[in-house]
């Protein structure tokens, strides 16, 4: 993939696609507005059909400053409205945001100076997790840990380097282009697989800590289950379109749920005196205490955790998460994706 050098202060387009965002829009604009980058800026909202404020938000928005724009996404996809937003830009980076992510001030300049130095199609940093109430925070302690989410260098602290996908992203337009875009059939996953490609068209996709993102994620353990479904089952098409691409550990939820099925299946029948303890207890005991005992030492060693109630917020975070992955992620490899890909959120953060 041949990219140009980049001049010294290469106009950005900020693209973001909105959906039921009222309580995170406002402030994730603003934080985009307050970069202290010196090129020219402007924001592209793609807004779907949202039913509460959020688009009267952005008009009000974009009449208080021309550098906000916006188009209709009337699909309300991710994908789709992404591609809608990158279409009405005009800019030579593109700089993927979320309406529940807010950047930390120096996020662009860093970004595009990294972007040019490394001759790079798209650079990202770390997703840094945050919460209001008690739930939240637990679930942000979940986003935040290699317990929660697996791996994956934006997840933590890692050191720079190329990377196999980006958080959001700053992107090389050309790179976007090369590739055509956001897969609209892709719901959940969409980074990922776009930068696959764009590493298969020779793209460098890198990674660096010194970049920071606030993510508000959801606020209830029936919110988190949700979009975890639909995560895993993304997943599973992914895995179906593209193999071994993927890594190993987007397999490991969809075992666990597997042997976790074992072992219940196993103790119902013991407990009915279908089988004995002895043909039994290894199915019935290894998958479930390993995991078991895999929660408590997470829960252990997750930091920033006070007293009884946090940790046991905690390890009903990692299971909701571990369990709502696995089986979507199993229902997705059996049916593939469908519409499964949990829509907008309406959770008001000063509400919670």
């Amino acid at each position: 993939m041949h990219l140009p050098a980049l001049p010294r202060l290469p106009a950005v387009s900020y693209v973001m696609p909105v959906l039921n965002e009222e309580g995170f829009l406002e402030r994730a604009v603003r934080t985009i507005l307050d970069q202290d980058y010196a090129g020219e800026k402007e924001i592209v909202l793609a807004l779907g059909p949202s039913t509460d404020r959020s688009n009267a938000i952005a008009l009000s928005l974009a009449a208080e400053d021309g550098r906000v724009r916006l188009v209709e996404n009337p699909e309300r996809d991710i994908p789709a409205g992404l591609n809608r937003a990158i279409a009405a830009s005009r800019y030579p980076i593109i700089v993927r945001v979320d309406a529940h992510s807010e950047l930390t001030p120096d996020y662009t300049r860093l970004g595009v100076e990294i972007l040019g130095s490394r001759h790079a199609a798209n650079v990202g940093g770390i997703m840094r997790a945050a919460g209001a109430s008690d739930v939240q925070r637990a679930i942000a302690r979940g986003y935040n840990s290699p317990y929660g989410l697996g791996g994956g260098a934006y997840h933590g602290d890692g050191a720079a380097g190329e990377a196999e996908s980006a958080y959001l992203g700053i992107f090389r337009r050309e790179a976007i282009d090369a590739v055509g875009g956001y897969d609209r059939e892709i719901l959940r996953g969409e980074d990922w697989e776009l930068n696959l490609r764009i590493r298969r068209a020779g793209g460098l996709v890198w990674f660096s800590p010194a970049l920071g993102v606030t993510y508000w994620p959801r606020a209830s353990f029936a919110d988190l289950a949700r979009q975890f479904f639909a995560t895993g089952t993304w997943r599973a098409v992914l895995v179906r379109k593209y193999g071994r691409a993927n890594p190993w550990r987007f397999f490991a939820p969809g075992a666990l749920v597997l042997g976790l099925t074992a072992s219940t299946g196993a103790l119902v029948l013991l407990t009915i005196g279908v089988l004995p303890w002895a043909s039994a207890w290894t199915v019935l005991l290894v998958p479930m205490a390993a995991y078991l005992a895999g929660i408590g030492v997470a829960v252990f060693r997750i930091p920033d955790q006070r007293g009884i109630r946090d940790r046991l917020l905690t390890a009903t975070t990692l299971v909701t998460m571990h369990l709502s992955w696995g089986a979507g992620f199993l229902r997705g490899i059996v049916f593939g994706g469908g519409r499964i890909f949990g829509r907008g959120r309406v959770v008001d953060r000063s509400r919670v």
